[in-house]
């Protein structure tokens, strides 16, 4: 009786749960695109920039002081430091740190918009759509009741691992905005510390590296989603071949709700993979 044939109802479940997660997935393509300046209609950046000279104010002050204490910690003789190349040394260091202070905003905005487009130029040369094999399509629509009951189970699991890593997916995404947002005006001070001796400027140098690694870790967020699909539209994995056909088709729904966790996993870790790769 067509009463005890779940196949069309699993398959309109997976066909919506797979849908959901290709709302999210364009949805996260979306933001990753995305300059923080542009996000969320540019509002929060309005906030970063009003208080963005308060940053600049402090970190101008610090560029003395850490000089101060740079060139105090440097010199034993000052009648022996005082030659030209040296002083010219100290003030194209106190230079170079006043002009990174004032302009930390505009060299983070023309990062911002570089990964914007690379993640951009990415997503326009792949293929983002999951779906259901035609070939294990029709084999959940002609399994019989018993089979049909378990395959019913799975997909209601599957549905709910798959609602949670979109939620979850877009909610990293969405930290990542936050954090190079509250990250924009600590550049200022950051920057000052340039103006000091080596091990003072270790600071700049700490800070850069993390500026690069959460700026970055768009296109690397944007590279394991695209992989994961990969995964998903090879097929059936090869070790399959002596299963029965509903047995594959759970073992394909089974690999697919991996691979969905596998991606979630791969945009969650993808700061600490790019500061890896990058070794920052």
């Amino acid at each position: 009786m067509d009463v005890f044939k779940l196949g069309d109802k699993i398959l309109s479940l997976l066909e919506m749960v797979f849908g959901f997660w290709n709302n999210q997935i364009g949805l996260v393509f979306s933001m990753l695109g995305q300059s923080p300046v542009n996000f969320k209609g540019g509002e929060p950046w309005e906030v970063i920039e009003g208080i963005e000279p308060i940053f600049v104010g402090v970190g101008s002050s610090l560029v003395v002081i850490f000089f101060v204490i740079g060139f105090c910690s440097e010199s034993v003789d000052v009648r022996e430091e005082m030659r030209f190349e040296v002083i010219l040394r100290m003030l194209m260091r106190v230079g170079l740190a006043e002009w990174f202070v004032a302009n930390n905003v505009t060299i983070m905005k023309a990062f911002f918009t570089s990964i914007g487009n690379w993640v951009k130029a990415l997503s326009g040369n792949s293929k983002m759509e999951l779906k259901i094999d035609p070939e294990q399509a029709e084999v959940i629509k002609n399994l019989g009741f018993g089979e049909s009951l378990i395959m019913l189970i799975l997909a209601a699991l599957l549905s709910i691992i798959v609602l949670i890593c979109g939620f979850f997916i877009i909610y990293t995404v969405y930290f990542r905005f936050l954090k190079l947002l509250i990250i924009v005006p600590l550049g200022s001070i950051a920057f000052s510390t340039m103006g000091g001796n080596r091990t003072v400027a270790h600071t700049a140098v700490t800070y850069s590296r993390y500026f690069l690694s959460a700026t970055f870790e768009a296109v690397t967020m944007a590279l394991a989603i695209m992989v994961c699909n990969a995964f998903i539209s090879a097929g059936l994995p090869t070790f399959t071949g002596d299963y029965a056909d509903w047995a594959k088709t759970l073992i394909y729904l089974c690999e697919m709700t991996f691979t969905i966790a596998l991606t979630v996993g791969g945009v969650k870790g993808a700061q600490n993979l790019t500061s890896k790769a990058f070794g920052l």
